[in-house]
């Protein structure tokens, strides 16, 4: 069982890791000077600006709701693994459906969260 739960905690680090550098937007460089980035913005006085406080909380929610969900589904597999592997057992047949309804109950909470907050933002941020 030790091994069991080192593979889970180590897989789900795997998971956000990866996840999480996928998801990331990387830095753009620009070669103009701060000057030369003054002027531009003074020329351009009528477009808005790209990132926007809702922008950012979108993306930083989105990134946080896709970890989650992927999570809910590894603890999907694991507990449908645990129930194939419970030969029988009543005490680990009920463990691992209680893994998969908690895995299904995270899945449902991480979609109805991602809608409620896109839903939100929408009406915030819509002029």
């Amino acid at each position: 069982m030790k091994k069991f739960k080192t593979l889970l905690i180590s897989s789900m680090l795997v998971v956000g890791v990866v996840g999480g550098s996928i998801a990331l937007p990387s830095p753009t460089v620009s070669a103009k000077s701060a000057a030369e980035e003054i002027g531009d913005g003074a020329k351009t006085t009528g477009q808005e600006s790209k990132n926007t406080l809702g922008d950012n909380f979108k993306t930083v929610t989105n990134i946080l709701l896709f970890l989650i969900g992927a999570i809910s589904v590894i603890m999907l597999i694991i507990g449908g693994f645990r129930y194939v592997v419970s030969a029988g057992d009543s005490g680990a047949t009920k463990g691992a459906k209680d893994t998969i309804l908690y895995a299904v109950i995270g899945i449902i909470v991480a979609v109805l969260a991602y809608a409620i907050v896109n839903f939100v933002l929408k009406q915030f941020t819509s002029p």
